[in-house]
């Protein structure tokens, strides 16, 4: 095949293939190691952040080391590929070195393309399609595989003429933007909401919060779990019948762990109705704290995961905010009894003592941190479809 599967309109001619040592230059990257790192000085890359960090250009450098005599310095526009990794499909990778003035370390192979080729073109090329796979054939060791630079010069590459190429990488610099965005506001989100549950409940001992919304001004009202919380017993099914469900840690909700039900015959489950309060006695100070969504209504847990109907003045998305910080859960280990696994049992849940706000405060909460996760799920998705798309289209724009 000549032509890749996917193209943009105008172009239709085959793609030319050659080897990369009739189109390209090629040199070494010199000695240096993480151990020669510094928190400032001259930037350098070393080829573990083509594994750690992998980017098709890399345009800002945060490793620095102390200069040495005899370093290789990029010009901008060089395409680095790593001399030594684990398997062979790491070592088939490439990226692009925009700015000039960067060491490149040692265990860099350097290829440099002439004017006919688009550097990130053949970065993208080299990292996948046939040219990744017919590069990770020439790999040689075995707990770990090289490849030299003689070897990248016998590697045939297929590519278009340049107008094609740099279509084709602005088309993929723009989707790289795109999830580099959205991964960044999901991170940025979840910063946010980490520092907002410590400011707008309060600290140990404290009757407020250090952050409220305006217009209110009274103490919370300590209470004890117990005082609005009742733990739900319906007996359900006896044994594998049970539609089981568990808890997720650290995610608001829980999942079906497993439709067909281990253990015995005569196993005892509950059944537990959508919005009630649920945990795992187990790994209650692990986070494992979350509501029965409406898709698992009826669905049975044994006593290990006790669910718990709240009263009306208690918001139960509200509490589970409250009860889902670290510095409410992880004290509760010490708590945990029992031989084997320790539980974090039922009594000791209903003596947890929160303070407690007017309904109408804890909804004005609640509704923040639901718009917060909302946002983090939305730039998650779309971090994920993006990068579905990106690999379908790697997968098509290529030979």
């Amino acid at each position: 095949m000549s032509k890749p599967k996917i193209r943009f309109k105008g172009y239709e001619e085959d793609w030319e293939q050659r080897k990369l040592g009739d189109i390209a230059e090629f040199s070494k990257g010199s000695g240096y190691s993480k151990g020669d790192l510094i928190e400032s000085g001259t930037p350098i890359i070393l080829y573990g952040r083509l594994y750690t960090k992998y980017e098709t250009s890399i345009s800002e450098v945060d490793t620095y080391v102390e200069a040495k005599d005899g370093s290789v310095y990029s010009k901008g526009g060089e395409v680095i590929v790593p001399a030594s990794g684990e398997t062979a499909e790491d070592i088939a990778r490439a990226a692009t070195v925009d700015k000039s003035g960067v060491i490149l370390g040692g265990d860099l192979n350097v290829v440099s393309p002439n004017e006919d080729i688009n550097s990130a073109f053949l970065a993208i090329s080299i990292s996948h399609g046939n040219s990744q796979r017919e590069l990770a054939k020439k790999a040689q060791g075995k707990s770990i595989v090289h490849i030299h630079n003689e070897e990248i010069k016998n590697l045939v590459v297929p590519f278009p003429t340049k107008a094609e190429q740099n279509k084709i990488v602005e088309y993929f610099s723009s989707l790289d933007n795109l999830i580099t965005l959205h991964q960044r506001k999901c991170e940025e989100t979840k910063k946010l909401k980490k520092y907002m549950l410590q400011k707008m409940f309060p600290q140990n001992g404290k009757r407020v919060p250090e952050i409220r919304f305006v217009g209110f001004t009274e103490d919370w009202e300590q209470r004890k779990v117990k005082e609005f919380a009742i733990e739900s017993e319906v007996k359900g099914h006896s044994g594998k019948d049970a539609k089981k469900l568990t808890v997720k840690l650290h995610n608001k909700g829980v999942y079906v762990a497993d439709e067909k039900i281990q253990g015995s015959d005569n196993t005892q489950y509950y059944i537990r109705r959508a919005g009630q309060f649920i945990y795992g006695k187990q790994n209650f100070f692990n986070g494992a704290i979350g509501i029965v969504p409406k898709k698992l209504d009826k669905y049975e847990s044994t006593k290990d995961v006790p669910a718990f109907d709240v009263s009306s003045d208690v918001n139960v998305d509200w509490l589970y905010y409250y009860i889902a910080r670290p510095e409410i859960y992880k004290p509760q280990e010490a708590l945990c009894t029992g031989t084997g696994s320790k539980r974090f049992h039922v009594n000791n849940f209903y003596n947890l003592s929160l303070a407690i706000p007017k309904m109408d405060e804890q909804i004005k909460i609640k509704e923040y941190f639901v718009h917060l996760d909302n946002l983090i799920t939305l730039h998650q998705r779309k971090y994920e479809e993006l990068q579905k798309i990106k690999k379908f289209m790697l997968q098509n724009m290529f030979i």
